[in-house]
């Protein structure tokens, strides 16, 4: 077994540490509008569920410099998002919308996704999602010193949009969502084999 202090590792030996063990991590594809007005759409794999009661969610933005991520500096000035699962038939699409360009354009326009209106929120979701939830956010907290940080966010989800085709008796299909996961570099993963084991009582 290797040890390995992280105090003497760079920052990008921690990450490559970290995106290489913690798999498979969900995706977030999350949408969110700036101050113009434009729709900023992008994907996150720093995401997790925080509570059932209220339903709560997770989001890590990386920041890479002292700059913000359009995403966290839109969280920021209007305190919602939204966020949608990514799986095989989006992925393609929501891959596009990591590009970097600039906070004037708008990756949704750019992947060829579809706008749709939220209920509850002022932020748009994508129609091409199985799964979207609309989020106010509860929690914003900075972390890291000086370089690389990240800003971590956590949302109450105050509307689910869950299409009907994986719905059934209040339960989500998981091999209709056929919902992907990121590893480290290009590389994602699809559902595999699924097998249950009891858990103690």
């Amino acid at each position: 077994m290797i040890s390995i202090d992280p105090q003497k590792n760079s920052e990008r030996d921690n990450y490559k540490l970290l995106i290489g063990s913690i798999i498979p991590r969900p995706i977030a594809f999350v949408t969110t509008q700036s101050e113009d007005g434009i729709v900023n759409g992008a994907p996150f794999s720093y995401f997790n569920i925080v509570s059932s009661n209220p339903p709560m969610v997770s989001l890590a933005i990386q920041r890479p410099s002292e700059h913000l991520k359009d995403t966290a500096q839109n969280i920021y000035s209007n305190r919602q998002f939204v966020v949608h699962i990514v799986d095989e038939d989006n992925v393609a699409k929501i891959n596009e919308t990591a590009a970097s360009i600039p906070a004037t354009e708008s990756e949704i326009e750019l992947a060829n996704l579809t706008l749709v209106q939220s209920e509850n929120v002022s932020v748009p979701g994508v129609k091409e999602a199985k799964v979207r939830m609309e989020c106010r956010l509860v929690q914003a907290i900075p972390l890291g010193g000086e370089g690389p940080g990240s800003d971590l966010f956590i949302g109450e989800v105050v509307r689910f949009h869950v299409d009907e085709v994986i719905y059934e008796d209040g339960r989500i299909d998981p091999r209709s969502l056929n919902a992907v996961s990121r590893l480290a570099g290009a590389d994602y993963a699809a559902i595999g084999d699924i097998f249950s084991i009891e858990r103690p009582k």
